[in-house]
């Protein structure tokens, strides 16, 4: 099932390419928010799936066009993003060390929404198309053998970023990570029976209709179960948390005003967003896998593609 939030974020069913409204299937959630919605109907899909269902059987829906999706957790209590975690298609020696960072919920947008570049001076933003993971109930020192009971589902994620922006000297994801609405995703929470292996998916990205990004993300250094086993050691993640997987570097490039930004995860769905910068700054549309070792140093970020330009 593709559940998706759209207009005023009524709760939805993606059938083709309609929406069928199915808030009379869960008249019976009292909610506070729209993520208050999402994170109730996760933690009792399996009473409410059936109803669903059979509404979203008998309604044809309406056009994707005659609606506005938005993004199917628009406050996540957590986003957790991985960081450096892919082996970028060979060209990293060995595994880079565990590590992750947190994302505002603030930065959340959805499919056609706009990402906003800051006022802010950094050596080039660039886009990081992800798969999303959502969690569905409590985990907390989970075990990687366990770490499928605890998804929900999937969605395309991405997380945007600046690039050499610490004042100072300071080195801190914060800086280049959370300003608001760098992580769109969307544009539909796809439950995870509608995954058959998720550590078997094309991840892709486009700019303006030319392909940059395209992995599988089976070059994962620490594969999902491992991922969500060191994150719920560290934290406790709640129904509707994002943990995002992280991405493979070797494509990404610089983004810029009025571009079109189009993430798919097979499966998931198609991702499009697009970019204004008040400033009208430009980079270099060269992606990571044609720069070499001394410019990617240069812009900031992973560089130690050890075996990109021999």
């Amino acid at each position: 099932m593709k559940l998706v939030l759209f207009d005023d974020y009524k709760l939805g069913v993606l059938k083709g390419n309609n929406v069928v409204d199915v808030r009379s299937a869960v008249a019976g959630l009292t909610h506070t928010s729209p993520q208050d919605l999402m994170g109730q109907l996760i933690q009792k899909f399996g009473q409410y799936r059936a109803p669903i269902e059979q509404l979203a059987e008998r309604s044809r829906g309406v056009p994707l066009r005659q609606v506005r999706l938005r993004a199917p957790l628009p406050a996540p209590t957590r986003i957790v993003c991985m960081a450096v975690n892919y082996m970028e298609h060979g060209t990293r020696a060995k595994a880079a060390d565990t590590d992750a960072f947190l994302k505002s919920a603030s930065a959340v947008i959805g499919d056609g929404d706009t990402v906003v570049l800051p006022d802010c001076q950094p050596t080039i933003f660039e886009q990081e198309a992800e798969l999303g993971l959502v969690i569905g109930k409590t985990a907390s020192k989970i075990k990687a053998a366990d770490a499928y009971d605890y998804i929900f589902g999937y969605t395309n994620f991405v997380d945007v970023s600046a690039r050499g922006f610490r004042p100072e000297g300071r080195g801190s994801f914060f800086w280049g990570k959370s300003w608001d609405t760098f992580a769109p995703m969307g544009p539909a929470l796809v439950t995870a029976d509608e995954v058959a292996d998720p550590m078997n998916l094309n991840v892709k990205c486009w700019i303006n209709g030319k392909l940059y990004q395209d992995y599988p993300t089976s070059d994962m250094a620490n594969d999902i179960p491992h991922l969500m086993e060191w994150v719920t050691w560290i934290t406790t993640l709640q129904p509707g948390d994002v943990v995002a997987c992280g991405t493979n570097h070797t494509g990404l490039c610089g983004i810029q005003n009025g571009d079109r930004i189009e993430v798919e995860t097979q499966g998931l769905g198609r991702l499009t967003v697009s970019v204004k910068d008040e400033l009208g700054r430009e980079w270099s549309r060269a992606p990571r896998r044609e720069k070499t070792p001394e410019e990617i140093k240069a812009i900031g970020g992973p560089a130690s593609f050890e075996r990109l330009n021999r």
